[in-house]
């Protein structure tokens, strides 16, 4: 079966419901204007600090530092302010109408969808459970005889691979004769990572379906979600992909308790933001995402880069690409901020968490290389940039404080010199402009701190009973303020260290993730943390010996630096978490009205199923109905020459 597709250029008329987006352009110039003008602010702020004492070439490269990190800073504010005033006046980030007077659409399904999840290494029960909740969760709603489900396994472990033919096999029985929407593939040649398990799919079977739902092995997703993805991709013809805000569940540690309550906290209205300005130019992140299938196996052919690491082989963050080559092609890219059902878990320690983060390191920086392509977008440019500067300002960050160290040690060591010079008349006295180093610092803490109270005042005016009150949301809030600075640090170290190493050409493995939680044992918190715990030590001790007013500045860093490893180790505690939720601390909507999804996947779980006595063939797949998915010409993602 085929179905024909029209690139978004022939579309003239649009169905009337399809979104529309009042100032572009207005919105992305006052964006931009208010960022610049609220960093040059910063900057020049630290710049009459620094100059009236002589700027030395320390404080120079210092000034750059923050500049880079203070811009950093407001893009992020104004975003979330945008956000907040949205969400207070419930107006949508795209049409800008009321979302009290929206109407949901409940226009009949027209076309045929594949919701699939590539899986790689993963944990076999989890996997086929979330499938099956998600699966079944869309029976209920009548509308399933619309979709095939796909688990496209890539696994290379062989006792695995072997425990996910079995599983799959219980799953048929238990679907009975829903299981002929189901189907199970393993490829023997893990050829190219997740891009090359969605390519071949799209190649074999792509011209079956009109959209492809794309699911990762830890995602959940409601069937009401689901069908208003695809009713949005109905009504908007000229939209590619259309991205939703996947909140993390499920989690049983203190850590992923801390995770996941301030995701769904500030997440939504941080969303709310992002869309308002990215319009029609939003980002992919890989998951919980619904793409039209023509589109994608039409521009999201991606080639091997030329070079080596970071900036060359293969194309690690492949969502942002395939978003930005979407969106040069003409095809629309949406994030919808304000659509539920769409799950994910996380890994529940910072070890764990770290470990994800160093993959996306090397993937984000490696944009820098193809940040200059031909014809992007210029929002998808700042999603480029913005993704790697995301992880870059840790070591900037770092740099600055251990700079600034220096610069003030010098000073100190140097703080009765007066007479710097042979024949110099009048002394030079040091001038402490107190009133500017006040103004900076609580314009620096507004940015910091400002979205995370509008975060509060948003859930304490609207969404009060979904974490459980006023006083579960102040008192998560206050600890998980607390919590967020002491570990700060820690992640700071981590991210240079992994910027680091990505610069110096050191490859980093993708394999698959450990989300349930466990305690860390004390040998591996030591061995993750020593190193970083001995140098905060020597650092305090030099800056309290020569700069003690500057060490009580540097306190806050010094203080989970030496912390580190009880830091870890109490923060992946089992009954931690259980302790957080029995004092109502760190609620989330999901647990104080759990979405039958969830329920049902929780009740998976707790089942184990037998083993097979003797394995069943595995059920053949929809017959291959070839597509072509070009490769993009090299050209095409080279930095152009000017």
């Amino acid at each position: 079966m085929t179905h024909e597709f029209r690139a978004p250029a022939d579309l003239t008329v649009l169905p009337a419901d399809a979104i529309r987006i009042p100032g572009k352009s207005l919105r992305r110039y006052v964006y931009v204007i208010l960022s610049v003008l609220t960093a040059i602010s910063g900057v020049y702020i630290m710049f009459d600090i620094l100059r009236a004492n002589d700027l030395t070439t320390l404080e120079a490269v210092i000034l750059v530092l923050f500049g880079i990190s203070f811009t950093w800073l407001a893009l992020a504010f104004w975003s979330g302010l945008f956000g907040f005033i949205l969400q207070m006046l419930r107006i949508d980030p795209l049409t800008l109408k009321s979302t009290k007077g929206m109407l949901e659409d409940t226009s009949p399904i027209s076309c045929r969808t594949a919701v699939v999840m590539p899986v790689y290494n993963e944990d076999t029960h989890r996997v086929i459970a979330g499938f099956e909740a998600t699966l079944r969760s869309l029976e209920k709603t009548v509308e399933i005889a619309h979709f095939d489900f796909f688990l496209l396994s890539d696994t290379t472990n062989l006792t695995i691979a072997q425990a996910e033919r079995d599983a799959w096999q219980l799953l048929q029985e238990r679907l009975g004769d829903l299981g002929k929407q189901a189907f199970y593939r393993r490829r023997e040649k893990n050829i190219a990572r997740k891009v090359g398990n969605l390519a071949e799919f799209c190649q074999r079977w792509g011209a079956n379906y009109e959209n492809m739902i794309v699911l990762d092995a830890d995602s959940i997703m409601a069937g009401d979600c689901l069908l208003k993805m695809v009713r949005a991709m109905q009504a908007n013809p000229r939209t590619g992909l259309i991205q939703t805000i996947p909140i993390p569940v499920r989690q049983t540690t203190f850590f992923g308790r801390f995770v996941q309550f301030a995701a769904v906290l500030y997440s939504p209205m941080l969303a709310t933001g992002l869309a308002f300005w990215q319009t029609d130019a939003a980002n992919y992140w890989g998951h919980n995402a619904i793409i039209r299938m023509r589109a994608f196996i039409d521009h999201c052919g991606l080639p091997t880069l030329p070079g080596k690491a970071p900036f060359g082989g293969d194309i690690l963050s492949h969502d942002f690409v395939e978003a930005a080559m979407l969106r040069r092609a003409g095809w629309d890219v949406f994030l919808l901020a304000d659509l539920e059902g769409s799950y994910e878990e996380v890994p529940c320690n910072i070890i764990d968490y770290a470990k994800r983060d160093r993959r996306w390191v090397q993937g984000n920086i490696q944009h820098l290389g193809i940040v200059d392509t031909k014809d992007l977008h210029p929002i998808n440019r700042m999603h480029f940039l913005l993704g790697a500067i995301a992880y870059i300002t840790s070591l900037i960050w770092l740099l600055m404080l251990v700079l600034s160290t220096a610069d003030a040690v010098v000073r100190a060591i140097n703080s009765n010199v007066y007479f710097t010079e042979v024949y110099q008349l009048y002394p030079n006295w040091p001038i402490a402009k107190t009133e500017l180093i006040v103004a900076l610092i609580l314009l620096t803490t507004t940015l910091l701190m400002g979205p995370k109270l509008l975060g509060v005042i948003v859930a304490l005016t609207h969404r009060r009973k979904q974490f459980g009150g006023a006083r579960a949301i102040v008192k998560g809030t206050i600890i998980e303020t607390i919590f967020a600075v002491l570990i700060a640090p820690i992640m700071m170290v981590y991210h240079a260290y992994f910027v680091i190493s990505v610069l110096l050409g050191f490859k980093v493995n993708w394999d698959s993730q450990d989300r349930e939680g466990r305690l860390l044992p004390w040998g591996e918190c030591f061995a993750r943390t020593s190193k970083m715990t001995t140098a905060a030590l020597a650092w305090g001790f030099m800056t309290y010996t020569y700069a003690p007013i500057f060490f009580w500045w540097l306190l806050p860093v010094l203080t989970g630096l030496v912390l580190a490893a009880p830091l870890v180790r109490y923060s992946s505690s089992l009954d931690w978490g259980r302790g957080t939720r029995n004092h109502k601390i760190f609620l989330s909507p999901d647990e104080t009205s759990e979405d039958p999804v969830l329920s049902h996947l929780n009740e998976l779980l707790a089942v184990e199923h037998p083993p097979l006595a003797a394995p069943a063939p595995i059920p053949a797949l929809p017959a291959d109905n070839w597509t072509d998915m070009p490769h993009r010409a090299m050209d095409d993602y080279v930095p152009v020459k000017r």
